[in-house]
């Protein structure tokens, strides 16, 4: 009974420190942050739209990669549609932080298969990590409700 009456204070605490972000003087984001974060998202996002479109036509490099990451060729559909669906959602302003969740589920797949078969660390294994600071990067600019998700950034 405790651990649902405490977790349900800090469900409170989160709303009231959301309602008091988008109320906040200063909280909404500058139109250099705005732009910075639109830059990020397109830089993002035009790479993302892009490899999902290479694994929906199958061009050679996508299979020669497929079979040395050990993943069958026909997959590379399931995996490109799921890509070019997170990214979708991701550049729709409603929909973007469950893009940008989604999308870090489906990096941090990448991350694991590359750590698996031993890729280099920082131009393989990390470079998802790298494109998932850029997607989160430019959502947290351009959308002033997530700054009461992080705790160094208290509203005035």
């Amino acid at each position: 009974m405790t651990t649902l009456t405490a977790d349900h204070h800090g469900i409170d605490e989160i709303a009231t420190s959301q309602r008091a972000a988008s109320t906040a003087p200063g909280s909404t984001p500058s139109k250099a942050q705005r732009w910075t974060g639109r830059v990020l998202t397109t830089l993002a996002a035009t790479f993302l739209f892009f490899d999902a479109s290479i694994k929906l036509v199958l061009i050679q490099p996508v299979v020669e990669s497929s079979e040395r990451l050990g993943y069958p060729v026909h997959t590379m559909l399931g995996i490109g549609l799921t890509l070019f669906v997170c990214t979708l959602l991701y550049v729709i302003p409603r929909s973007a932080a469950l893009g940008a969740v989604l999308l870090t589920g489906y990096l941090g797949g990448a991350i694991a298969t590359h750590v698996r078969v031993e890729d280099p660390l920082f131009s393989h294994t990390l470079f998802p990590a790298f494109v998932g600071t850029l997607v989160w990067s430019g959502l947290f600019l351009r959308d002033a409700r997530l700054w009461a998700f992080f705790p160094w950034r208290h509203p005035a």
